[in-house]
C-alpha cells in the first residue's frame, strides 16, 4: 500500500471520528451555511436498515468470539477488530447523517457519500433536474463513461436513486481510492426527493 493510500485511509478514519462526534453532540450538518441560503438533501434514512443489520452482525460476532476464543493474544486481536467494526458501522451512519447533499444558496451543488466521496458542481452548473427512480444495485459508486468521456455517475442508497441532475458541462471528482473521474449526469438518492427537486429546479440555468 502506498503512502498516499495510507494517508487517505487515515484522513477517512479522522473524518469518521469527527462525524460521529458531530452526530452525538447534535452539531449542525457539515458544510452547510444556512445564512447563505444553503439547503440540505438528507439521504441517511435510506441507509438505516442496512447499517442496523451490519451493526447487529458486528455485535453478535464480537460477543461470540469473546466467548469462543481461548487464546489471550488471538482473543485480544479479534476483540479489538470487532470493536473497531462496531465503531466503523456507527461512525459511517453518522457521517451519512451529518454530511448530507447540499444545494448552495448560489446555485451550487455538493453530492456526498458520508466521508468517502464528494462531487462539487459550481454555481450555474445545473442544466436540468428530474425525479427518476432507478435501481442500479448496491455499491458506493457506479460510473458509466460515454464516447466523449463525460460519463454518468450513480450514488445509490439502499440500491436505488431517485433524482437525476444534468449539468451544463462535466465536473471532475476523486473516487474513494483516489482515481480521478468526470461526469455530466448525476443520479443520486434523497430521503425527500420532491422538495429537493423543487430547490434543484430553482437552481437550474434557464
Amino acid at each position: 500500500m502506498t503512502l498516499t493510500a495510507l494517508l487517505r485511509l487515515a484522513r477517512h478514519e479522522l473524518t469518521l471520528y469527527t462525524s460521529l462526534m458531530r452526530w452525538l453532540f447534535r452539531r449542525p450538518p457539515h458544510g452547510v451555511d444556512a445564512a447563505a441560503g444553503d439547503s440540505v438533501m438528507p439521504y441517511s434514512r435510506g441507509q438505516w436498515a442496512i447499517s442496523a443489520i451490519f451493526f447487529f452482525v458486528s455485535v453478535v460476532e464480537t460477543v461470540a468470539l469473546a466467548f469462543l476464543i481461548p487464546w489471550p493474544l488471538v482473543h485480544g486481536v479479534l476483540l479489538a477488530l470487532g470493536l473497531w467494526g462496531i465503531f466503523f458501522v456507527v461512525a459511517l451512519q453518522a457521517a451519512y447523517a451529518v454530511r448530507p447533499h447540499v444545494i448552495g444558496g448560489d446555485g451550487s451543488l455538493r453530492l456526498r457519500c458520508g466521508a468517502l466521496l464528494e462531487i462539487r458542481v459550481p454555481a450555474g452548473g445545473i442544466a436540468a433536474a428530474r425525479l427518476e427512480r432507478r435501481f442500479p444495485g448496491n455499491g458506493l459508486l457506479r460510473l458509466e463513461e460515454d464516447e466523449d468521456g463525460d460519463g454518468t455517475v450513480e450514488l445509490p442508497v439502499g440500491g436505488q436513486t431517485n433524482l437525476t441532475v444534468e449539468l451544463t458541462e462535466p465536473v471532475t471528482f476523486t473516487r474513494p481510492l483516489g482515481r480521478p473521474a468526470r461526469a455530466r449526469v448525476l443520479r443520486f438518492y434523497a430521503d425527500e426527493p420532491g422538495p429537493a427537486l423543487a430547490v434543484l429546479r430553482g437552481s437550474a440555468v434557464r
